[in-house]
């Protein structure tokens, strides 16, 4: 990524750096392993730094209402990770102060790039009519297993997981809010889609070149999602028994 606009993605603190589009932490420039949900809880405290953050709100935020875990044990080992890579003290906190029942604070100053204002263009959401969406129910690529082949080398692909998602992408793209992308992600409305997912198609979008899919694998194993139509390769193991057809859904 040209360094341009990899430091439109950037926020920085004291020798750290957070690239929130690549979910990436920097150290002096030396990248430190942090993983998704520690990562989540840093983007939430980078957006209020000094301010009391909750546990309520983080767990709206990163854990839905449909996501079954422990939460107070996987918040706990989240902050018990950031701390780690941050090589903070949980007895004397530099970055992250907790407080006891409540939440969490972020201490120290964060520096965010200078963005100019982007006019954004209104988005209007097409709704099919009822006949349009029969027709679309009825495609033949429905039910079809189909794989996710990410572009330009990447191992994931970043999707969202309703029209309302992908609107919100789009706005917050033409805004270039990467703050904003950053927290899309961390609420799971953006979700991450390794390449090699396999997914059944629940519905064709033909005039906007995607699919409603299922993900069959995985961390989102179950969900649903909107899936641009050239991210989508056929599985023919899985799809053997349904006879051949040509993979054209763009068409």
């Amino acid at each position: 990524m040209p360094i341009a606009a990899r430091s439109a993605n950037v926020v920085r603190f004291e020798v750290f750096e957070v690239d929130l589009r690549a979910q990436e932490l920097y150290k002096a420039g030396r990248k430190i392993k942090l993983q998704v949900q520690p990562f989540q809880v840093l983007a939430m405290l980078l957006e209020h730094p000094g301010e009391v953050v909750t546990r309520d709100e983080m767990q709206k935020r990163l854990w839905p209402a449909d996501t079954f875990v422990d939460f107070d044990h996987s918040l706990n080992t989240a902050i018990k990770k950031l701390r780690q890579a941050l090589g903070d003290d949980k007895k004397k906190p530099r970055f992250v102060e907790t407080l006891p029942k409540r939440g969490y604070r972020f201490l120290v100053s964060v520096k965010r790039p200078a963005t100019s204002p982007v006019p954004v263009a209104k988005t209007q959401v097409e709704v099919a009519a009822p006949a349009a969406t029969k027709d679309l129910a009825a495609s033949p690529w429905v039910g079809r297993v189909a794989k996710v082949s990410c572009e330009h080398g990447h191992s994931f692909a970043v999707v969202s997981i309703d029209e309302a998602a992908a609107a919100e992408r789009q706005r917050l793209d033409a805004a270039n809010d990467d703050v904003g992308l950053s927290l899309l992600i961390a609420s799971q409305r953006l979700i991450m889609v390794p390449e090699g997912t396999p997914v059944r198609i629940i519905e064709v979008e033909p005039q906007h070149s995607r699919c409603h899919a299922r993900i069959l694998e995985g961390e989102h194993y179950g969900k649903t999602a909107l899936l641009p139509l050239k991210l989508l390769e056929e599985s023919q193991e899985l799809n053997s028994l349904r006879g051949p057809r040509q993979w054209n859904l763009g068409n």
